[in-house]
């Protein structure tokens, strides 16, 4: 029994595109070179450079879903250069630049998409914040530039004063600005993306695919009306993965919330007196993500749910009461703009790993797979779904070695109802050591 994407259909960036093109779906036998099974970041990357590796190959990219409707499609809009904070704890520097460089040339890749085919997505190289909001954040903000100071990166000190200028909210006490960051519109990035993919790539859309077997030496996708069938599988599905059998039981799916406002009118705007576009992470990682999009909505992100069974463990009353929480968060920033109303709440799951490792590689034969972002998708899915293809078609390269070196096997889980229990619990330890930074 596979367990599916059942992702809600509230997820802001997604509604405010145009209307999608008429769908294609998978229907009858489908031979191909490379079957390419979901149309996220790492899918589409991957996908795309079958393509280019195989001009004439045919390679079929399918997803159970509308492209940018599931996780890559629903993060907060930001494409971070940097190392994930766990990761910039890394002893080895050798380690910590690897993971640079790769993120660099993801959004360096992202960048080229953008220009090349004039997707709009808000895309912006405007670095981002890193915010404290009391004595709590101050500590992880310290911590942070003593880790930029080794990393040899470069990093600005934000005042008071500055940042209220910027946020348009008195609410924290400073904060640290990178600039290698990129924001986006991330439904309308991925759309982009699959609405320009190279002429010997099909996408197949709403089409799950059910079971994945090693038949008459191709392996056999099949949906509920038809069936892929190639020698070789690429795996984009991260959390999804394990429902395929592949790194059971070392996969954790948690799910992030996010609330948005309407457009601010020039009204509230001049009432908002910060400025358009930027966002904010938080310095104590379990706080509130802040963004103020190129179209004037505000967005606040916090919120962590262990969801076992994904969009299936969700309800609406839990996001309403979400949305309550995101409400105290937004008011607690901007009183002024307390008739201003949420028009969406939304989730989106993604999965970590217990050692914060990522799954890069093969699987089995002709069976490949990128899984555990562990977060940080949007740069690291690009290039990991570059990188797999490279893998996939026999491409060495300095990067295939750099991604092969900073991944490997994420630890094992323990059994339920223990693994679910312990990650309750720390995810209602983070939140009430973090209250202050809510």
């Amino acid at each position: 029994m596979i367990n599916l994407p059942k992702d809600d259909h509230s997820c802001g960036w997604y509604q405010a595109l145009p209307p999608a093109a008429p769908v294609t779906r998978l229907k009858g036998v489908q031979k191909a070179d490379y079957a390419v099974l979901g149309a996220g970041f790492a899918g589409l990357a991957a996908a795309r450079r079958l393509a280019e590796h195989h001009p004439q190959a045919r390679i079929v990219l399918v997803d159970a879903q509308r492209a940018a409707e599931g996780a890559s499609g629903r993060n907060s809009g930001f494409v971070i250069d940097l190392p994930h904070k766990f990761a910039l704890e890394h002893p080895d520097p050798a380690h910590k630049q690897k993971l640079l460089g790769l993120n660099r040339s993801a959004i360096a890749q992202l960048d080229s998409l953008v220009q090349r085919h004039g997707i709009d997505c808000q895309w912006s190289a405007v670095g981002k914040y890193q915010g404290a909001v009391g004595e709590r954040g101050e500590a992880f903000l310290d911590h942070f530039e003593h880790l930029m100071k080794d990393l040899g990166e470069p990093y600005r000190k934000v005042d008071h004063s500055e940042l209220s200028a910027v946020l348009g909210t008195s609410y924290y006490r400073r904060a640290i600005y990178t600039p290698g960051g990129y924001l986006m519109q991330p439904a309308a990035l991925v759309r982009g993306m699959a609405d320009h993919l190279p002429d010997n790539v099909e996408l197949l859309e709403q089409s799950p695919i059910r079971s994945l077997q090693r038949e008459n030496g191709h392996w056999c996708l099949r949906g509920d009306d038809g069936e892929i069938q190639a020698p070789k599988v690429l795996l984009g599905t991260s959390i999804f993965t394990r429902e395929f059998g592949y790194l059971k039981n070392r996969l954790l799916p948690v799910m992030t919330f996010a609330s948005w406002t309407r457009p601010l009118t020039d009204a509230e705007l001049a009432r908002y007196g910060g400025k358009l576009n930027w966002g904010l992470t938080p310095a104590d990682h379990a706080g509130t993500t802040l963004r103020m999009t190129a179209d004037r909505r505000i967005l606040i992100r916090n919120s962590y749910k262990h969801v076992p069974q994904y969009g299936g463990s969700t309800n609406d009353g839990m996001r309403q009461r979400i949305q309550a929480d995101h409400r105290q968060a937004f008011l607690a920033r901007y009183p002024d703009l307390a008739e201003v109303p949420f028009t969406h709440t939304w989730g989106g799951v993604y999965a970590i790993s217990r050692n914060f490792t990522n799954f890069f590689g093969q699987l089995e034969d002709g069976v490949y797979a990128s899984a555990c972002d562990n977060g940080v998708g949007a740069a690291w899915g690009t290039i990991s779904g570059t990188l797999l293809a490279d893998l996939a078609v026999g491409a060495d390269s300095a990067q295939l070695h750099d991604i092969q070196q900073v991944t490997g096997i994420p630890s094992l889980n323990p059994p339920e109802p223990f693994l679910g229990l312990g990650v309750r619990s720390r995810i209602a330890l983070a939140k009430w050591q973090s209250r202050s930074e809510l």
